[in-house]
């Protein structure tokens, strides 16, 4: 990352409703919508500095287009886990949990282990009309998408098992149905593939897969007949996570290189694991597209050698470290699975350090050209690259001193093109300690439009544009 990112690890305790934040250039009128991020706001909680970057306390940042103008908001969740901070603890979480003897004690309260964290950090969804925010753990909180209010717990109506949830929720862009996984532990452990139509609170269960480990799984992938997950060696054992003496689920964590890698691809309709191959060990946080051809399945996600990239932010070691931390790079990969041979090709797209990729949503599952992501390996920024997945070719937008997040594709109404539209972006001014909210056009990466928030945001997640919110 390089000098100036500590400032995106500061906690934030300023909220803002409807700001209207300079804007220098233009934002294309016909750009209405909002786009919902969310993120960890608060690191530091009665004195004390959280564990790792995943456990700041949810905030939900909020940026409004209509007709060239833009409105910022932001606010935190007020879930339970938000509650326990104001009044200086907290627990549960990624990296921070009580210990010892004060775990065993609230063990002992709660006779059995403490109810799950709601410190819904990391992505959103709308499901059946509801905006909601996600996490890894099994608890999901709704919110007003106008004033980021929290309305409370959203539950599903079924009895799908789950300990360990995707927060990534995958979106066919035909039938609006949502794809995702859950992971539920006992005797036997197993991986929950399931489907949950728009306007339905129930998931249908696709199909109940073994869990090997189980594996850390964070993402997953769909193509219009697949849902395919990627099983890396790094496991969760069950004994470890119910020990008290574990400081969250980073202290659970056990890589096992010898169980190599597995890519399980799921027949949608059927639930058949139709393809199961091997590979070496690798890790992985999040895909960037799949699709299907006639006889193979290509999945392309940021793959990571192992899983030093889950240290390297703990917030100790960011902190020791502002301006010569060494986060390991991902590199855009491509997985060939022969649905007839159940082998699998893997091969480099481009040498570039990425994360956080987005593609344009009309191309989720579907053979596709372009991808667009966080770039990461130049020192004192991160860029935006677009990559070209058929020829390997990359275009890129650095500017020093400047940490761009994740970048959301929309494309222009009635497009034909892939890449006719813009891309948003919210980004980082380390010198300035402020963010900045930039938009690109998708095809060239100009910059066509750059407001300047009223403040510094923490480092964030994910988010979704809601073109009718």
């Amino acid at each position: 990352m390089g000098q100036g990112y500590g400032v995106g690890f500061r906690s934030l305790t300023t909220e803002v409703t409807d700001h209207r934040p300079p804007v220098e250039g233009d934002i294309p009128s016909w750009l209405s919508g909002t786009l919902i991020r969310n993120g960890p706001g608060l690191f530091d909680v009665g004195g004390e500095r959280l564990g790792h970057w995943f456990d700041g306390l949810a905030m939900l940042r909020r940026y409004a287009f209509e007709d060239g103008t833009l409105s910022y908001s932001n606010r935190f969740l007020r879930t339970d886990a938000y509650a326990d901070a104001m009044d200086g603890s907290v627990s549960g979480q990624f990296g921070t949990d009580r210990t010892g003897v004060g775990k065993i004690a609230s063990w002992l309260r709660a006779l059995g282990p403490p109810e799950i964290t709601d410190n819904a950090n990391v992505h959103v969804a709308r499901l059946d009309g509801e905006y909601v925010a996600l996490t890894e753990a099994p608890r999901r909180v709704a919110f007003d998408p106008a004033t980021l209010e929290t309305r409370g717990a959203f539950g599903f109506d079924d009895d799908l098992g789950e300990h360990v949830t995707a927060a990534h929720l995958v979106r066919d862009p035909e039938t609006d149905a949502w794809f995702g996984f859950v992971t539920e532990f006992g005797r036997t452990p197993e991986y929950h593939v399931y489907r949950l139509d728009p306007d339905r609170r129930a998931r249908e269960r696709v199909a109940s897969i073994a869990a090997d480990g189980p594996g850390y799984i964070h993402d997953c992938s769909i193509t219009t007949d697949h849902v395919v997950l990627v099983e890396t060696p790094l496991v969760m054992p069950i004994r470890r996570a119910l020990s008290p003496f574990s400081e969250g689920i980073l202290d659970v964590f056990d890589w096992q290189p010898e169980r190599g890698t597995r890519v399980l691809v799921v027949d949608r309709e059927t639930g058949d694991l139709v393809a199961d191959p091997a590979l070496p060990p690798v890790f992985a946080f999040h895909h960037v597209n799949a699709y299907a051809t006639s006889d193979e399945v290509v999945v392309d996600l940021v793959e990571f050698p192992d899983p030093g990239i889950v240290d390297a932010m703990r917030l100790d070691a960011l902190d020791d470290a502002p301006s010569d931390v060494d986060v390991p790079d991902g590199r855009p990969v491509r997985y060939r699975v022969d649905l007839r041979s159940n082998d699998v090709d893997r091969s480099t797209i481009h040498p570039v350090g990425v994360e956080l990729p987005r593609v344009a949503r009309d191309v989720v599952g579907r053979e596709y050209r372009y991808a667009y992501a966080q770039a990461t390996d130049r020192e004192g920024a991160n860029g935006l690259v677009k990559l070209d997945v058929e020829t390997g070719r990359t275009r890129e937008w650095w500017e020093d001193g400047v940490f761009v997040e994740e970048p959301i594709p929309v494309r222009r109404p009635d497009a034909t093109a892939e890449d006719d539209g813009v891309v948003v972006a919210p980004a980082l001014d380390s010198r300035a300690e402020e963010t900045r909210l930039l938009v690109f056009d998708a095809d060239t990466l100009a910059l066509l439009a750059d407001a300047s928030l009223p403040h510094a945001e923490p480092f964030g997640f994910h988010g979704r544009f809601f073109s009718d919110s």
